[in-house]
């Protein structure tokens, strides 16, 4: 595969103030789910890895959507997936509004779009919300 897309996980539920902290699991598995129905209207095929880490892991992959659940730091297995695929020729996007982890995936060549590249800011209950994001 040729383009490579990388969610943090952990970064993008976090960014919209939905109740997430009461079911992080259930929260990382609807965006995986949303990322699912995403990858049917991509014109280029395209890998798409979710990064889930403490209580959001043992999420399971579905079709279009890979995930990795990190040991330890979720950062350092995006890099880690990054470096790789980079290194193989992909051309990598990485989703996150992680300033440090943006810098850190730029040093090999990723690009970088923020959460609402894939999860809209507006959703049942939040719409206007203007609480701060977290990692921005």
């Amino acid at each position: 595969m040729s383009n490579v897309l990388i969610v943090d996980a952990a970064n993008v539920v976090g960014s919209v103030p939905d109740g997430w902290w009461r079911d992080r699991r259930g929260a990382a598995e609807r965006l995986r789910d949303r990322l699912a129905s995403r990858e049917g209207s991509c014109e280029n095929e395209e890998e798409i890895i979710l990064v889930v880490e403490g209580a959001a892991r043992g999420v399971g992959s579905v079709p279009g959507v890979r995930v990795e659940a990190a040991p330890d730091s979720g950062d350092d297995l995006i890099v880690e997936l990054t470096a790789a695929r980079a290194a193989a020729g992909c051309s990598v996007v990485v989703v996150t509004a992680d300033r440090e982890l943006r810098e850190r995936v730029r040093a090999h060549g990723a690009r970088c779009v923020g959460p609402r590249a894939v999860r809209p800011v507006d959703g049942p209950g939040v719409s206007g919300s203007t609480s701060p994001r977290r990692g921005s």
